[in-house]
């Protein structure tokens, strides 16, 4: 079973207008409201897929029962922590010849809902699938990560990390199955520019070394990266397409890659179905569908 983690997800209302002027009533051509969140986003395309998954976290008020709402709609499943304040955030997204986003803070979170969320994960199965994806809002404690990888030590659990900078390496030491940076964040996480397929080779390597079992390192239109715990890389090429949506193309690369590898145990094939799954999402306006995923295979 895969579970994911969305610690702050989100309706995102997108609303489409010719410009933006100030001071005036400005009438929207058109107006959609969706889930977001990075692991939501994981969720949603792992069940695409046919891959039994939760998708974990917290929600609050009457924004968060319509996120539940419009997740069951689409099949998924979810089991939220339901908090007793505040609401499940809303941002606003303005496509108006360039796009404008507000994105909303999320509800507080206690401790006793953290206790209520470890608890949950504590209750995984040896050989489950865990997802962190994303950055700690400010309503959660800084180390959140960690403490919920401590409470799961020694579980056997394959932890997949989605995450940047100190937020991720330092996941590291709990050896996590699958770790997911793209070429800046790789960058970034050793405070140097990447210049070449070598350079993403040898600090994918140098993650390895570090802890983490498996490195897939997202290349945006070049493809993606695979360096596997038997010290084998893997490459693959870029998809030809016109960018339509960046909103959860690394997510779809991480959900595809644990789908191919639950179902045949062969990191070539996950490469290529995460590899797929994050160019139609790139590629579409929301994320990737099954007849998108078909094309780009």
């Amino acid at each position: 079973m895969i579970y994911t983690v969305t610690f702050n997800p989100a309706l995102d209302y997108t609303v489409t207008t010719n410009s933006v002027t100030p001071d005036i009533i400005n009438r929207a051509s058109s107006a959609d409201i969706h889930y977001g969140g990075k692991g939501i986003n994981v969720s949603a395309v792992l069940t695409m897929l046919g891959i039994p998954n939760k998708a974990l976290g917290f929600v609050g008020g009457f924004t968060g029962r319509e996120l539940e709402t419009m997740l069951n709609a689409d099949n998924i499943s979810c089991d939220f922590i339901r908090l007793e304040n505040g609401l499940t955030r809303i941002n606003v997204k303005i496509k108006a010849g360039q796009e404008i986003e507000i994105n909303a803070p999320g509800p507080e979170i206690s401790d006793d809902d953290i206790t209520k969320l470890i608890t949950k994960l504590s209750k995984m199965n040896s050989g489950d699938y865990l997802v962190l994806a994303g950055s700690v809002p400010k309503n959660l404690p800084p180390d959140i990560y960690n403490r919920i990888l401590n409470k799961l030590k020694g579980k056997d659990i394959n932890i997949v990390v989605d995450a940047t900078g100190k937020l991720l390496t330092e996941t590291l030491k709990y050896r996590p199955f699958l770790i997911k940076p793209n070429r800046t964040e790789l960058g970034e996480i050793f405070d140097t520019e990447i210049k070449s397929g070598t350079d993403v080779e040898n600090y994918a390597a140098e993650l390895q070394r570090m802890g983490a079992r498996n490195v897939l390192v997202s290349l945006s239109k070049n493809g993606a990266l695979l360096l596997d715990e038997s010290g084998a890389i893997h490459r693959i090429g870029g998809i030809k397409g016109t960018l339509v949506n960046g909103v959860g193309c690394g997510d779809s690369m991480v959900a595809g890659f644990l789908a191919g590898y639950v179902n045949t145990n062969d990191y070539e094939y996950a490469l290529r179905l995460g590899n797929a799954c994050g160019a139609a999402t790139a590629f579409s306006e929301a994320l990737a569908t099954k007849d998108k995923l078909k094309k780009y295979m």
